[in-house]
């Protein structure tokens, strides 16, 4: 028999996590977000759990999001699967946010997408040396889910924007700075940290004894002054044009505007919205905006052209819809956040 997609288990006062799918980088399907739900809600109820721990099987992910191979064939099926797995997993986002008990996640490899949707809205963060994160999804003609509008818009000056456009990858360091981690602790300590949370000690005393401050300084803390300079940008275009005036004297520069240039035109504006309009919403507004954007996608070419060329046939090579951001007008864009026939509820 194989095994289970999602572990549960009680150890002392800790309810146990454990993605595993470690093949797939423990990527999330409908099935793990639906059981993750239930348990949640189950130990929310159960005086004999004081917290929840959440971490992924393997040496490779924490989480590298959801497995959108299924989400795609959905799409083009016609299926009910991709808006039923969006619909229960933003709603799992939430129910994160709004845990009455500390949720705590132990990330360690990749953690993108729906990785950080399952970890960054908890009350702890801890994150390994070996952790890498993103929101990679303009790259696949999508946008920055699992409430990036939220979170994302909430980062230090405009890293968020820059993050979320740009799909740029960060490490450890770089998650303290932007407050996508709270914590560092080195992944061999990590059974003395669940021996403590599972004796029942308060997390924020574990944490504070057991995290270490011995990073290195953030690189994108570095690069802040650019950052915040640059992506303040009223446009896409205007963000792409101070990129390319910059270009001839720093590499970052014509780099980054190359990473850009290499995304759905139409997701970068979308990126851009939404995260723009994410800093004055509630977290509840921010999901719901989301799950009618998604809903919106499902009607479009880019998010099944971007994982064809990314996950699909693997040849990086994604032909877009329209192809130049000046075919992306703003009622196109408008479109997309338009209220839909079932909503997203909580």
């Amino acid at each position: 028999m194989s095994e289970p997609e999602i572990l549960f288990e009680n150890r002392g006062a800790v309810g146990l996590i454990t993605l595993n799918r470690p093949k797939a980088l423990n990527a999330l399907t409908l099935n793990m977000v639906a059981a993750m739900r239930a348990k949640l809600e189950e130990w929310a109820a159960d005086s004999s759990v004081a917290m929840v721990v959440a971490r992924g099987a393997g040496e490779r992910a924490f989480c590298a999001g959801g497995d959108i191979r299924a989400v795609r064939e959905s799409g083009l099926a016609g299926t009910s699967y991709a808006l039923d797995f969006w619909r229960a997993e933003y709603a799992l986002n939430t129910f994160i946010k709004r845990y009455p008990k500390p949720y705590i996640a132990l990330i360690h490899g990749i953690c993108m997408g729906g990785g950080l949707g399952i970890s960054v809205h908890g009350r702890y963060r801890v994150t390994s040396s070996s952790a890498v994160y993103a929101m990679p999804e303009t790259g696949i003609g999508f946008f920055p889910d699992v409430g990036g509008s939220y979170f994302l818009s909430r980062m230090p000056g405009q890293t968020g924007l820059y993050m979320g456009l740009t799909g740029a990858r960060v490490k450890a360091a770089d998650s303290l700075y932007l407050k996508i981690a709270t914590h560092w602790v080195p992944s061999e300590y990590w059974d003395a940290l669940l021996e403590g949370f599972a004796a029942g000690d308060d997390p924020a005393d574990v944490l504070s004894e057991m995290a270490r401050d011995l990073l290195p300084s953030a690189p994108i803390s570095d690069r802040r002054v650019d950052i915040d300079r640059i992506f303040a940008s009223s446009s896409v275009e205007d963000i792409l044009a101070m990129l390319d005036q910059d270009d001839d004297v720093d590499d970052w520069a014509s780099e980054t505007a190359a990473l850009m240039r290499s995304r759905s035109p139409t997701s970068l504006r979308l990126a851009y919205s939404h995260i723009r309009s994410g800093k004055n919403l509630s977290f509840e507004d921010c999901m719901r905006m989301e799950f009618r954007m998604a809903s919106r996608i499902l009607q479009g070419k880019d998010f099944y052209e971007g994982v064809r060329a990314v996950i699909v046939d693997k040849d990086n090579a994604p032909k877009w819809d329209p192809p130049a951001l000046a075919g992306v007008s703003d009622a196109d864009i408008q479109g997309y956040f338009a209220p839909v026939a079932h909503e997203l509820e909580f």
